[in-house]
């Protein structure tokens, strides 16, 4: 079992509870955490800013492709960012109560 930290930016709380919801009740992740965030980006070449709320998404590496086409139907952007970071270690703990949720 191979555990992953993914980072996905939406518009507002709204998308991110959405989006989040989804993927708890499809069991693709085990916790999503939510953070106002302010983002500075290139888009067509020019600078822009924007608030948005950056979801910290943990799950199983193997969701991510499962994850990517439930955003790609809930998420208002047309281009968004959804990164993956393996977790090169974690608690026995952490790992029986993901086997726990994830298997239900």
């Amino acid at each position: 079992m191979k555990l992953s930290i993914l980072f996905l930016t939406c518009a507002n709380n709204q998308e991110a509870d959405k989006i989040s919801t989804a993927l708890l009740e499809k069991k693709l992740v085990f916790c999503v955490k939510k953070q106002p965030v302010s983002s500075s980006f290139l888009w067509k070449g020019k600078i822009d800013l924007s608030d948005e709320v950056l979801m910290i998404i943990e799950t199983l590496e193997n969701n991510f492709k499962k994850i990517d086409k439930e955003v790609s139907k809930l998420h208002s952007y047309d281009t968004y960012v959804l990164m993956a970071v393996p977790v090169s270690q974690t608690t026995d703990k952490v790992e029986k109560w993901v086997k726990a949720e994830l298997s239900k």
